[in-house]
């Protein structure tokens, strides 16, 4: 990233000490070093200018700084409207698949991102909409699943111009950084960051509907019984019976900040390097 980094926004997981210590840490070395620090509510300290999510956009940060596990890195590429890069910081998280760095020297986090030594990831995100409605950009995964545990629903799903109708649980559509997530967990494979394609991973199909990697195109999705849509895990919306939905890429993709270049990360965080 060539842009001078000036004004940086941190967001932290709220329900970790040791991420709010860090937060504050490298605030205080930043600040030293003439930079603009803003804490994203509820974090707050000594000189940093306290934010709402809804005023980053209007702020337009050169960084946000995301301190927590993959469910705050999560939800910091959920609040900006715009492409704004984004280095993640694994404090208080489990495995941190879709951080660049753990716990170690603020001093060197504050010097590689001073001294230029970085450079940006650029990532497809997805979104859905549905009678006009567009939920926020995701970048994991949207999950489209039955409410109803004693009524298994057909789904019909559109896909490439051909019409699929199938009786299961539900279906993912993620996104190549995605599938690391809820997808493998239902036994999906893992694919390479990099990739321009969308994966449908069905959960609990009746007839053992198979995973598919497809090109990225519109996917329609509805369903015979009220559904629950879940973005990336974190926020929830109520889908009536019959209603559609239809999941598409996302005109603005997320952007990473990143010390250094790695072939298959996603397998070193799995722990399988």
């Amino acid at each position: 990233m060539s842009k001078i980094v000036q004004n940086v926004v941190i967001i932290t997981k709220t329900s970790s000490d040791e991420a709010y210590r860090t937060a504050t840490g490298v605030s205080a070395l930043l600040l030293r070093r003439k930079v603009k620090v803003y804490a994203m509510h509820p974090l707050s300290g000594e000189n940093m200018t306290s934010i709402s999510a809804e005023s980053i956009g209007e702020l337009d940060p050169d960084l946000i700084l995301a301190i927590g596990g993959d469910g705050t890195t999560l939800k910091a590429f959920r609040i900006p409207p715009f492409q704004i890069p984004v280095l993640s910081i694994n404090i208080g998280g489990h495995k941190g698949i879709l951080s660049e760095l753990r716990s170690g020297s603020l001093e060197y986090i504050v010097q590689s991102l001073l001294s230029g030594n970085h450079f940006q990831d650029c990532r497809m995100r997805i979104q859905a909409s549905t009678k006009g409605i567009r939920t926020v950009p995701v970048l994991n995964d949207i999950l489209f699943t039955r409410v109803s545990l004693t009524r298994t629903p057909l789904l019909s799903i559109t896909i490439m111009g051909e019409k699929i109708e199938e009786k299961m649980d539900g279906i993912i559509v993620s996104t190549p950084t995605g599938s690391t997530g809820h997808s493998f967990s239902v036994g999906g494979p893992i694919l390479h960051e990099s990739l321009h394609c969308l994966m449908l991973s069905p959960v609990a199909s009746i007839s053992r509907f198979p995973f598919l990697v497809l090109p990225v195109e519109d996917i329609q999705i509805k369903s015979s019984h009220e559904s629950t849509l879940t973005l990336d895990g974190q926020e929830t919306h109520t889908i009536p019976a019959e209603q559609k939905i239809t999941i598409s890429r996302s005109p603005i993709d997320a952007c990473f900040l990143r010390m250094k270049k790695r072939g298959i990360r996603q397998l070193e965080k799995l722990g399988f390097k």
